[in-house]
């Protein structure tokens, strides 16, 4: 009988599992609901459209969001919808009802349900945060035909798999204006993130003003940090999304900037302490010994906590070697004095002085993964950055949970490294780890790291969408929510919508490409964009020494993107059409190669300057490569003189161009290999 039940609930779940499935590929939601079903109704989207909210939203969070809604809403459709405002009328057609408001904590609630029909939209969620996520769904599902606009009969119950997901954003390295976080805010928000973690200080500038310790801001920030004032407009802003704000100060390495302006805290005497203009991993280290570092530090968070009402506090504590440390007798004295055997040990000392520090301030220290170790209090957070992600086996998240510790997982999402988002989409929080109930629970989520060495505000966005979108689909839907094709698709309509809430992703590409081309026409330069993406993993900045902070970000790798747009169809095309000759495929990569030939004698026509001429030798390969095996398929023939001639112009575009890389070399070595075993005159 069990055996029975047992085949019964594997049939029912396979048939739940298939007509989700199937609803992804007509609905392009992300990230995707736990549960959708259609109800055969359809809700027409006109004029008298209102929207009620029926519950006590006192801290106005549904109120601005439903406002927001309205105008982005008519926005989208072209509707002069009449109320642009929440009522709190029970007749309007889209009702919000909520039980109680978020204080955001980690235990917030934000499941939903979502019942369109016909003549009534219905939104009920346990909190105000909840209603939020719920009108972000509502939103994506607008739909239009050749007569009207309309959200199709769905009904949704949805919750996220985890309580932390968020977004990294690094101001010290290069700093963002509030404009820029408040924008990206936006975009977290409907994806559904709830954590925006503000990495605020490092090497290479000190973010925030203090009245204390006014020094940070005059010589360790180059005039660009945030006034108190400016911090609690966004926290504000954040809140009202439902986003928590958790600030990093990163100490006791990651200091240069820390110990410009107060060096009589730093573990080396008669050492010059400047802001660091490069990348990297520098040796100005906090002092662990001195009792001044530690007032100084209580005084800077008992300023500085009070801006972030969240109860975590990130410490950063990553990367320090501890070479000052290692180099100083009274250092390696005070080692020794105190059984501390390696800096590690040094450190922890350290990190468990500033826990009781922000135990006092009511705050929750949390930290990169180096600060896990047995004496460490199990009250931290540990953040894991390290360890392989193949199904995370060896991850320091693991270790963590299964060592006692809350944790949260970056390792696999730093959006920085230029990967593909497949790469990313395919890395799960948990892989295929065994835990306890109590071990799972540990895990908290994710969070995705958008480190700024080589992003301005003209380029961050372009960084972190829309693969974010796609990563944050991780965080929220369930495991197995994991087609890749259907999600590229799904993310196609997602990009274009984060551009209607301000993300400058797409627009900003051709505001480089003209800057490049000094007003000349750009068409040939995004057809060669479009194929090139940035070196990966760090390769483009190698040991951090060829780009300053004041470098320009305005050169074609920086108009150039992961996941290159004509290099993903060229590249799938190519595969399909050595499965199947008969197919569309054979069409389609005619006419790009068709389109590179011709695109070198556009090019030529504005190559005139100093910034261009790193391209000409790919944009000249290219076309003759291009034209080759165009001459080649069509005729189906190729000399032996021909083939060792795209054997060359294939070898040249391996290289790098100015700091990029040509996505689709392996898809043309293909074709070419096609075409020798197929063509080649003997």
């Amino acid at each position: 009988m069990n055996r029975i039940i047992l085949i019964i609930i594997i049939g029912l779940f396979s048939q739940f599992a298939a007509s989700q499935h199937a609803l992804s590929e007509k609905y392009n939601l992300m990230p995707w609901p736990q549960e959708i079903q259609e109800n055969n109704s359809k809700f027409s989207i006109n004029e008298a459209l209102t929207v009620a909210i029926l519950g006590n939203d006192s801290k106005g969070r549904v109120q601005k969001a439903t406002t927001k809604f309205l105008r982005r809403l008519a926005d989208r459709t072209g509707v002069f919808i009449n109320t642009g405002f929440p009522t709190k009328n029970n007749t309007a057609s889209i009702k919000i009802d909520f039980q109680t408001v978020s204080d955001l904590t980690i235990n917030q609630d934000e499941s939903y349900n979502l019942d369109i029909k016909n003549k009534e939209v219905l939104i009920q969620a346990k909190t105000d945060v909840g209603a939020l996520r719920a009108l972000e769904t509502l939103l994506q599902l607008t739909t239009y035909s050749n007569t009207e606009n309309y959200f199709p009969g769905v009904t949704i119950q949805d919750t996220p798999r985890f309580v932390w997901r968020g977004l990294l954003i690094d101001v010290a390295r290069h700093f963002q204006p509030v404009s820029v976080i408040k924008r990206n805010l936006d975009a977290m928000a409907a994806v559904k993130l709830n954590v925006f973690h503000w990495h605020l200080t490092d090497d290479q500038g000190f973010r925030v003003e203090s009245n204390t310790y006014p020094k940070l801001q005059e010589l360790a920030s180059d005039g660009l940090y945030y006034t108190h004032a400016q911090i609690k407009d966004v926290v504000q802003y954040a809140s009202d999304l439902g986003i928590r704000v958790i600030p990093e100060f990163d100490v006791p390495g990651h200091a240069s900037a820390f110990l410009s302006a107060y060096p009589e805290l730093g573990s080396k005497d008669n050492y010059t302490y400047s802001i660091e203009r490069y990348a990297g991993v520098f040796d100005p280290t906090l002092n662990p010994i001195k009792e001044e570092t530690y007032v100084f530090l209580e005084k800077l968070f008992t300023e500085i906590a009070p801006l972030f009402p969240d109860e975590y506090f990130h410490i950063g504590g990553d990367e320090n070697e501890g070479k000052h440390w290692t180099e100083s007798k009274e250092i390696t004295a005070f080692k020794k004095k105190n059984n501390l055997k390696t800096n590690h040990d040094l450190q922890t000392f350290f990190n468990i002085r500033l826990e009781k520090i922000l135990k006092k301030l009511d705050k929750k220290l949390m930290g990169w993964d180096e600060i896990m170790t047995p004496t460490m209090p199990k009250t931290a957070v540990i953040h894991s950055w390290r360890g392989t992600h193949e199904g995370l086996k060896s991850s320091t998240l693991i270790e963590a949970a299964k060592k006692g510790y809350s944790t949260v997982l970056s390792n696999g999402y730093y959006i920085d490294r230029m990967l593909s988002v497949k790469h990313h989409y395919t890395v799960d929080p948990i892989g295929d780890a065994v835990l306890t109930k109590a071990e799972r629970k540990r895990i908290l989520g994710a969070e995705t790291t958008m480190w700024s060495e080589l992003v301005t505000p003209l380029t961050i966005d372009s960084r972190i969408w829309p693969r974010t979108a796609a990563i944050a689909e991780r965080y929220w839907s369930a495991k197995e929510v994991t087609d890749v094709d259907n999600m590229q698709r799904r993310l196609q309509k997602v990009s274009l919508q984060l551009e209607e809430l301000g993300i400058t992703h797409i627009r900003n590409k051709d505001v480089i490409l003209r800057n490049m081309t000094k007003g000349k026409d750009i068409t040939s330069l995004i057809t060669l964009s479009n194929i090139c993406e940035p070196l990966k993993v760090y390769s483009r900045n190698k040991g951090g020494t060829e780009y300053k902070s004041f470098s320009p970000f305005t050169l074609f790798a920086d108009a150039c993107v992961a996941d290159a747009k004509d290099a993903v169809a060229f590249n799938k095309n190519v595969t399909q059409y050595l499965k199947d000759k008969n197919s569309d495929a054979s069409f389609i990569i005619n006419e790009y190669l068709a389109k590179w030939t011709e695109n070198h004698k556009a090019f030529q026509k504005i190559s005139n300057n100093s910034i261009l001429q790193p391209l000409k030798p790919l944009s000249q390969n290219l076309a003759a490569l291009s034209k080759s095996l165009q001459t080649s398929l069509q005729n189906k023939k190729m000399t032996k003189e021909e083939f060792s001639q795209c054997e060359n112009y294939i070898k040249q575009l391996k290289e790098p161009f100015a700091d990029t890389e040509v996505v689709i070399v392996a898809a043309l070595q293909k074709l070419l290999l096609y075409c020798e075993a197929k063509y080649l005159v003997k």
